[in-house]
This record gives structure tokens, sequence and C-alpha cells, in this order.
């Protein structure tokens, strides 16, 4: 679905990428880990086309990427950006038909998600009423709104109590099964262990470990991932070279 071609961007003297090389197979949950500063919202952004790289291409379901494929993708950042004075159907709608979908199936699409997450009581309440994890919620119902074939979540469990994760990674892997594919930013180990088919690990802008997280798991017995995460960015073992 998404390769990512020897993709660098510096910003002045400081190297946010380096040569990163990765491909995001069609249909899966792609884990994009690393620790704070390791380049992995620069990444995100390059995707999004909201920056552009220093060198490298994306090439994306086949064709080098462009702007008018951004709307083929769904972006949950982990900075929340809803207007807290607006009601929140209204706010919805609104998000959904800058996406491209008419006022009709918006909302008919919006009221199934609503029913679904059981928020449908909060359609004429406006957002400055509601807690962190219920406007993640609608956040997180607008992103996935228009269908897109790519979707990219940053910490889309934060703000969430253990009960609203776990619906939430239902409704991920549920977007999987239906043939989305998802990229997912996390600061969690054990969520990118339930989650995962393939992940990536940056550390100091550079891919240290990357590949499909049962092959991963495999290299290193006995360790979940929260360990092998540790060894590999602190270069404790031999285990930190790209697969």
């Amino acid at each position: 679905m998404l390769y990512i071609n020897h993709i660098s961007k510096t910003f002045g003297d400081f190297s946010a990428l380096n040569d990163v090389n990765l491909h995001v197979s069609r249909g899966t949950v792609f884990g994009l880990l690393g620790p704070n500063g390791a380049g992995k919202t620069t990444l995100i952004r390059i995707i999004n086309h909201i920056i552009r790289p220093d060198s490298g291409q994306l090439i994306f379901d086949g064709h080098p990427m462009s702007d008018e494929d951004v709307v083929r993708i769904g972006y949950l950042p982990e900075e929340r950006g809803l207007y807290k004075k607006m009601k929140v159907g209204e706010q919805a709608v609104y998000l959904a038909r800058l996406k491209g979908l008419d006022k009709d199936t918006a909302e008919r699409r919006l009221h199934e998600w609503f029913d679904r997450l059981d928020i449908d009581s909060w359609w004429n309440r406006k957002v400055e009423e509601l807690s962190k994890g219920m406007q993640q919620k609608v956040q997180f119902v607008v992103t996935v709104l228009h269908e897109p074939q790519l979707l990219i979540f940053d910490e889309p469990f934060s703000g969430f109590d253990p009960v609203n994760a776990d619906i939430l990674k239902r409704e991920i892997l549920r977007l999987k099964s239906q043939g989305s594919t998802i990229i997912f930013s996390t600061h969690n180990m054990p969520s990118a262990e339930e989650l995962c088919d393939e992940i990536a690990l940056i550390n100091h802008s550079e891919v240290v470990l990357s590949g499909p997280l049962a092959e991963i798991k495999a290299q290193h017995p006995g360790q979940d991932l929260d360990r092998i995460f540790i060894e590999t960015v602190t270069g404790k073992t031999s285990n930190n070279q790209a697969i």
C-alpha cells in the first residue's frame, strides 16, 4: 500500500529522518514505534503532505504519491483539534464534508458509528462539554468516516479508560478486516503487540528494527515487545539490526 523510499528530513542542523526505508503491506496494522524525538511524527506529517521531505519518495497504491492522494488517508493526530464551541453532530458533518461526503451520507454514516459506539446522545452537545476520552471517540469517527484506504492513528488510546480502549481496539481490528491498511504510532508496547502485524522501530532518525512482528519475536524468544524495544534502543544486545 505504501513504500517509503530513502526519506530524509532535516530542520536546520537537526536530522529528523535519515534515509528511512519502509513498506506498509496492504490490509495490515503497521506499528510505527520509537521513543520521543525519534522521528515518527515527522514521518507521519510527510506521509500526509503536511511537510515535504528533503529527499526520497513515497509510493502510494502503486504510484508516486501526490496531493490528490491525501483524501484517501484518514489521520488521527496525537494533538486533538475539535472546535470546542460547536455541537458534536454539526462539527462532525462539517468535517466529513471536507473529506468529500455529501450531507445526507455524512449524517447517515455518523449516526451508524455513533450508535455503535453508544455516543448518539452526544449529537447536540457542545464539544467543550465532553471529556477528553469522549472527544477522542468523536475524532476517531470523523477520521474513519470517509472510508479511506490508509488510516494513520497517532496514540489513539490517549485519554481512554481500559474499557473504551478495548472498544477502540476492536474497531481498529474490524476496519482491518474490512480491508483498511492502518499505521499505528504508539508508545504503548502491549497495545502494539496486541494489534500489529508488522512493526518498525525508529531511533535517532533511523530505522533500527523492522519486519513482521511474529518474526521479530521469534528472533527474541521469551521476550515481549517492551523488552525488545528497550534492548534495541539502548543497544544492550546485538539484536539491533534491521531485518
